[in-house]
């Protein structure tokens, strides 16, 4: 193995402990953004609030395909260090900076054209259109810049370098915390541009992320060398990338995909409904910010030891990072469950609204643990080259569970049925992807994998 595959060597919760801790702290950074943004546009009016919870499902979803591609170049950077090659490593690092540019670039052209149709088709109100425009605008033409941050992390991340990683997050969510009041609400005598203001203040961030994810890549064993590209054949590291990447990819959007078709139902019950929904998922996502942490950090364990055929480490790591996303989930569920009107406030004054995101949190709260073994286990899926696997489970657990639990009993339920639906599906899945995750890791080795 490669002198460079530094988590192959030592305690493995040692190295879940420092690698998932400023991964926390990244992610806790970027969740933060959408709290934020929420709060300033919240300040608005209800129409906004409601605006930016249909787009949220969607923004969440391009940007989980982004992270996809992010995972498929931190599981074949991992691997080949764990196989002790270093030039592989570097050609399929360099190679998946350009080619996550490049999707970023595809996606945002695409999601331009179907913008109109696409929420309508989430029942968005005609209302609401010229709000979602005016945000969605600005927010595409950046992205390319935030695809580009997920490759140089995706490379970060494969070496072990989870805490520069997180550097990069906090430099683009604190651009965002300063220019967000003053970019929506205005300040300092100038007015602000409203909604737009939130997508303007993310874009600036992202162009300041990429400077430092540049910067920090230097002092790494796999530097930014484009050169690589040209000396080289490239049909090697797109293969390798895209076997993990393209299942990846679809199957972290597969959660948003679900989610913007429960936003879809939800809109059947009011304005209110949806803007309680989009509120309280933003606050959900904040707080599951440690199992999102542990489930980008627990690939470059897996994948290095895997990649070093050391299955006994690779399953240790698995039973600590389960155990955590059990105690987590269940702790942080009795909180939301007990405190959910007082969260609301932060949001918005208006009664239905509070209800709602009280009730969202009455409910889905006690499925978090379930959720954190699921997107654990797709990490580590994805890490020993079964990406496929973890895209079918997660299909499972959204078109089998979650869509027709919603489906079938809003009728009666209301918007309750949303929310059982959501809980349902992370118990269902959790479950599921364990049991596969375990059920790879004890199989008879077939081979070194590429």
């Amino acid at each position: 193995m490669s002198e460079n595959a530094k988590l192959t060597r030592g305690s493995i919760p040692g190295h879940l402990v420092s690698q998932t801790l400023p991964m926390i702290i990244g992610v806790a950074a970027i969740m933060s953004i959408g709290l934020v943004d929420a709060y300033f546009i919240g300040q608005l009016g209800s129409e906004q609030l409601a605006a930016i919870s249909f787009i949220f499902p969607i923004t969440v979803a391009i940007t989980s395909l982004g992270v996809g591609i992010m995972v498929g170049i931190n599981s074949v950077v991992a691997r080949a260090l764990g196989e002790g090659d270093d030039d592989m490593a570097a050609r399929r690092a360099n190679f998946g900076i350009v080619f996550a540019i490049g999707c970023g670039l595809v996606f945002a052209i695409s999601l331009f054209v179907l913008l109109d149709p696409l929420f309508r088709l989430m029942n968005a109100e005609d209302a609401l259109l010229p709000f979602i425009q005016t945000y969605m605008r600005p927010y595409l033409m950046g992205f390319p810049l935030l695809l580009a941050i997920m490759g140089f992390n995706g490379v970060l991340r494969g070496q072990g370098e989870a805490r520069k990683t997180s550097y990069v997050s906090l430099t683009y969510a604190a651009a965002n915390w300063v220019l967000d009041p003053l970019l929506i609400t205005g300040a300092f005598g100038f007015e602000g541009f409203g909604i737009a203001g939130a997508a303007y203040a993310t874009v600036i961030g992202w162009l300041l992320g990429v400077g430092m994810a540049w910067w920090l890549m230097r002092g790494t064993p796999l530097p930014v060398d484009f050169g690589l590209l040209r000396r080289c054949s490239l049909t090697e590291p797109m293969k390798a990338i895209t076997r993990v990447a393209g299942p990846a990819a679809f199957s972290n959007a597969i959660n948003p995909i679900g989610l913007s078709v429960l936003t879809a139902l939800v809109a059947v019950e009011g304005q209110a409904a949806v803007a309680g929904f989009g509120a309280a998922g933003r606050l959900q996502s904040f707080a599951v910010v440690p199992l999102l942490g542990l489930s980008g950090s627990i690939g470059a364990i897996v994948g290095q030891n895997w990649g070093a055929h050391q299955r006994d480490r690779a399953k240790q790591a698995t039973l600590y990072a389960g155990g955590f996303c059990i105690v987590w989930g269940l702790s942080i569920a009795v909180a939301l469950f007990a405190a959910g009107e007082w969260f609301a406030g932060f949001f918005t004054d208006d009664p239905a609204v509070v209800d709602e995101f009280a009730r969202y949190l009455t409910i889905a709260a006690w499925g978090y643990a379930g959720y954190g073994l699921l997107i654990v286990g797709n990490g580590i899926l994805n890490a020993v080259d079964r990406a496929g696997w973890a895209l079918a489970q997660s299909c499972f657990r959204v078109f089998a569970v979650m869509v027709p639990f919603a489906w079938l009993l809003r009728g009666s339920w209301g918007s309750d049925a949303i929310y059982g639906a959501e809980l349902a599906a992370n118990l269902v899945g959790g479950a599921v992807a364990m049991a596969l995750v375990w059920w790879i890791l004890n199989r008879k080795p077939a081979g070194q994998t590429a």
